[in-house]
C-alpha cells in the first residue's frame, strides 16, 4: 500500500509464534502529516482518523483510557502524562480526528461542553478588552460574553454578522478588538457571514478570529481555510451525533494559542470524561453519512415548507432565494440542515407546531439523528431581534415522507 511500508518480522517470540504469515506493522493513516501526501476526502477521514497504529493484532478502535493517575517519577519530560486533567489518551484519539477534519497541523482540545470551550476562547480577552460578536449567536455564548462585560470590564460589540460593512466598520470604530467572534449560519437566524472577508478584516484590526462551526461541522465548511484563527464546535450536536453526550471543542492554528488554550483547560479544569469522548470519536465515523442524509431531507423540506400556505417566512441557505444562498454556496460544501420556520398565526401557531408533531420531538438541542424543534423566544435570554413566532428545525435522518408528514399535519393544526 503506497505511503504506508510495511515492517516485517520474520522472528518468532512468545507473543507471535511462527506460522508462516509475518506479522504486520504499519501505522495508521489519521491525519494530513501522516498521509505521505494523499488526497484523503472527508468523508475518508471521519472513519480513518484517530485509529490506533496498525499492527498484527492491535485493536481497531482505540480503547477508552479510565484513570486519572499516571506513573511519573522524577522531572516529566514533553510528552510524559502525569494527571488526568492535563490529558488523556482517549482524547487523543478524539482529537487528532477533529483536527484533522477542521484541516489543521495543530491541535484540538476536547472540553467538558460546548460553552466550556466557548468560555475557554473569551478568556483570551484582557480586562477591558472588546469583543466584536454577531447580535444573534447561541444565546449563552452571549450571556458569557455580557457577563465577561460586567465583572471585566470588557466591551461587547454586537453586530449583524451577514453585513460586512458594519461588520468592518464596528472594526475600525475602536483602537483594539481583541475577539472576533463570528458565527455561520447563525443560530437560530441562519444569517451567512463572508467569513474570508470577516476574518482577513479581523486578523488587520489585530483581532483573534474565532468561529462557532457547529451548524455547519467541518464537512460543510473549514473556517482556518478562511482565515480564522480558531473553530469551536458544541461536540455534543452533529460531531458526536447520537444526544447521548455533552462535549466541547477548540482547533487553533498557532501554536500560542494551543498553549494558552490547554493551559485553560488544565488550570480550569473543565475536561471531558474518556469515555464521553470515545462515545464522541464512535458518532464521529459516520457524520459524513448522517450530514449527507440530513441536509438532502433539509434542502427538500424547506422547498416544501416555502411553498406551504401555512408558512410566513423559511429561512434556509441553500433556497436560492434565501439572503444568504449566494454567500454560503461560495465558501461552504452543503447548506446543513437546520430550517427557520415562521408559521402564520404568529407566537400561539408556532407553540401549537411546537406541541402538535408526533414524529419530531420539542427539545432545545439539535444535530442528532432524530428530528427536533422548538420556538425559540420561549427563553426569556433569547435576542430580542428574533421574531417570536420563530421556529428552529434540526433535520435528522428519519424518512422523508414521515417528517413531511408530520410537519404539514402541525401546520394545518396550528392554524387551525
Amino acid at each position: 500500500m503506497a505511503g504506508y511500508p510495511a515492517v516485517v518480522s520474520t522472528t518468532p517470540d512468545d507473543d507471535h509464534p511462527a506460522t508462516g504469515s509475518p506479522a504486520l506493522e504499519t501505522p495508521s493513516p489519521p491525519d494530513a502529516t501522516r498521509r505521505s501526501g494523499a488526497s484523503w476526502a472527508p468523508s475518508t477521514l471521519v472513519v480513518t482518523a484517530g485509529r490506533p497504529a496498525r499492527r498484527q493484532g492491535a485493536p481497531l478502535n482505540p480503547p477508552v483510557v479510565l484513570s486519572s493517575t499516571y506513573v511519573s517519577a522524577g522531572v516529566p519530560g514533553p510528552g510524559d502524562r502525569v494527571y488526568g486533567r492535563y490529558d488523556n489518551e482517549t482524547w487523543d484519539a478524539f482529537e487528532e480526528a477533529l483536527a484533522a477534519l477542521e484541516g489543521s497541523t495543530r491541535p484540538a482540545f476536547v472540553f467538558a461542553s460546548g460553552m466550556a470551550a466557548v468560555a475557554a476562547v473569551m478568556s483570551l480577552v484582557p480586562h477591558g478588552g472588546r469583543i466584536v460578536m454577531p447580535r444573534h449567536t447561541y444565546q449563552v455564548a452571549l450571556q458569557h460574553a455580557r457577563e465577561l462585560a460586567r465583572r471585566s470590564s470588557i466591551m461587547v460589540d454586537l453586530v449583524d454578522v451577514a453585513d460586512t460593512e458594519a461588520v468592518l466598520a464596528a472594526l475600525s470604530s475602536s483602537p483594539r478588538t481583541d475577539l472576533l467572534w463570528l458565527e455561520s449560519p447563525t443560530n437560530p437566524m441562519l444569517e451567512v457571514a463572508d467569513l474570508a472577508a470577516l476574518a482577513a478584516a479581523g486578523r488587520a484590526a489585530g483581532a483573534t478570529v474565532a468561529v462557532d462551526n457547529t451548524f455547519a461541522t467541518p464537512l460543510g465548511q473549514q473556517p482556518l481555510a478562511l482565515g480564522a484563527h480558531i473553530v469551536v464546535h458544541s461536540v455534543t450536536k452533529y460531531l458526536a451525533g447520537h444526544s447521548d453526550v455533552v462535549l466541547g471543542a477548540v482547533v487553533v492554528d498557532d501554536d500560542e494559542l494551543a498553549e494558552q488554550v490547554s493551559g485553560y483547560r488544565g488550570t480550569h479544569g473543565s475536561i471531558a470524561g474518556p469515555w464521553e469522548t470515545w462515545l464522541a470519536l464512535r458518532g464521529l465515523r459516520t457524520l459524513a453519512l448522517r450530514v449527507a442524509r440530513s441536509t438532502a431531507t433539509a434542502q427538500e423540506l424547506a422547498q416544501r415548507l416555502a411553498a406551504h400556505p401555512d408558512v410566513l417566512e423559511v429561512r434556509f441557505p441553500g433556497l436560492p432565494g434565501d439572503p444568504g444562498h449566494a454567500r454560503a454556496a461560495t465558501q461552504m460544501t452543503g447548506f446543513g440542515s437546520i430550517i427557520a420556520v415562521r408559521p402564520r398565526g404568529g407566537p400561539a401557531a408556532a407553540e401549537a407546531l411546537a406541541s402538535g408533531v408526533r414524529l419530531w420531538v420539542p427539545a432545545t438541542s439539535l444535530g442528532g439523528v432524530e428530528s427536533s424543534l422548538e420556538r425559540r423566544r420561549r427563553f426569556s435570554t433569547e435576542s430580542l431581534t428574533v421574531p417570536e413566532d420563530l421556529v428552529r428545525l434540526s433535520v435528522g435522518i428519519e424518512d422523508l415522507e414521515d417528517l413531511w408528514a408530520d410537519l404539514d399535519q402541525g401546520l394545518r393544526a396550528a392554524r387551525a
